[in-house]
């Protein structure tokens, strides 16, 4: 079921776009080619943020997961700040327009010169997750004339129940201070010269789609926040990170994700103090469903056991399957209509592998699809979202382009 009427309408938006991709453009187009739906995009921001806003909290982007220029610049336009992982990110959010004071800094590893280019720009937090970092962080500043201003990142011992790979807020972790550090770093951090301890951050993994996992984080914050404030220190904000997930089994059900219970389901257990800000750092939820990677199948290969459809696409362009053995729901746009079965259809299982010189290259094993033939044209979808930012040129793969929906206009 749609969750909404919208819902509806936007994926029919969505389908039919891929529709008149097949009939209008393919032809001449190279494959394969990530589909970025704009329009969708649009819809998701505004649906994100009517609900974010009702409760007064602010919202950052976190380029890791699309740094597509026209994308962020949707973003940027739509109000969001920035979430940043790197030097590159930090300095792609100043040229893209992004407020220096709407910019994070996150990151495990920090080098010298991320942390100069960070304090150049004039960026709102660095997000610190070592005490080692803070120390670095302040000598640099003081050797620049300048103050960092810093939050930390907290590890809370929450499980995410989510990939072991994106999970990143329990103790095995490399992310963050452990809970047993902070009245040492606190202690430390409140001396430096250069240093301006303004905020609490945490962020515990990615896709995930249990909300309760949310509540408990809620519970976390608020015991480490009362901690701080019992010990004379109260955070201007409170940065609980992102990691909703999106729907990759039913992408056409539901198309936007649930943020109004990932909202609601914060508020009713998130306990600020006065004066706090809440902030978040969404990625994925924003960006996922809005993209496609389009790919071209080279070859069929029946086996005694298996049936192969070997396409143009490889882990080089979506290496999530690859990786952790993500799910994408796969179309033959050649075949039938997206998301429309027809009860004539020869389906069978196959296999959907790329070129790669790999056998871990590979997008689905096993899955339905109707009777695919060389030259079919496939969509595999909820592509948005770490697809593009992950790709590779391994094996000296040409870079896929990206088609926008409005390149069909």
């Amino acid at each position: 079921m749609f969750q909404s009427a919208l819902d509806k309408m936007l994926f029919l938006t969505h389908s039919t776009m891929l529709n008149s991709l097949l009939k209008t453009k393919i032809a001449g187009t190279p494959t394969p080619f990530y589909y970025y739906d704009l329009d969708f995009l649009q819809e998701t921001l505004q649906s994100a943020l009517k609900i974010s806003t009702k409760y007064g909290y602010f919202l950052h982007y976190a380029f890791k997961a699309n740094a597509d220029d026209r994308v962020l610049f949707i973003i940027k336009e739509a109000g969001i700040g920035a979430d940043c992982v790197s030097g590159n990110e930090v300095l792609k959010a100043l040229k893209t327009g992004f407020l220096p004071e709407e910019i994070f800094y996150a990151g495990v590893g920090k080098t010298d010169k991320e942390i100069i280019l960070g304090l150049e720009g004039k960026i709102a937090f660095f997000n610190c997750e070592s005490l080692q970092e803070i120390t670095v962080i302040n000598e640099i500043a003081g050797k620049m004339g300048l103050k960092a201003k810093i939050a930390l990142r907290i590890n809370p011992n929450v499980e995410s129940h989510t990939h072991s790979y994106i999970t990143t807020g329990i103790q095995e972790n490399k992310f963050g201070i452990q809970m047993w550090e902070l009245e040492k770093v606190f202690s430390i951090a409140s001396e430096l010269k250069n240093i301006n301890l303004d905020g609490l951050h945490f962020h515990i993994g990615s896709q995930i789609t249990d909300l309760e996992v949310f509540a408990n984080l809620s519970h976390k914050v608020n015991e480490i926040n009362d901690w701080f404030i019992n010990s004379g220190f109260k955070a201007s904000i409170l940065n609980l990170g992102g990691g909703l997930g999106v729907d990759y089994n039913n992408p056409d059900v539901f198309p936007i994700p649930d943020f109004e219970n990932y909202f609601r389901m914060i508020n009713s257990h998130l306990k600020p103090h006065p004066g706090q800000d809440i902030h978040f750092e969404l990625g994925r939820s924003l960006v996922a469903q809005m993209g496609s990677l389009v790919t071209r199948v080279l070859y069929t290969k029946m086996g005694k056991s298996k049936n192969f459809v070997v396409t143009d696409a490889g882990m080089t362009e979506l290496i999530r399957p690859a990786l952790y053995s993500s799910f994408h729901k796969i179309e033959n746009l050649s075949r039938s209509q997206p998301g429309v079965a027809s009860e004539n259809e020869d389906i069978r299982k196959y296999d959907v592998v790329g070129p790669v010189c790999e056998t871990s290259d590979f997008f689905a094993k096993g899955i339905d699809l109707p009777l695919t033939e060389r030259g079919d044209i496939l969509a595999i979808r909820s592509a948005g979202a770490y697809a593009q930012s992950m790709s590779l040129d391994y094996n000296l793969r040409d870079k896929a382009e990206v088609i926008y929906s409005d390149d069909l206009a």
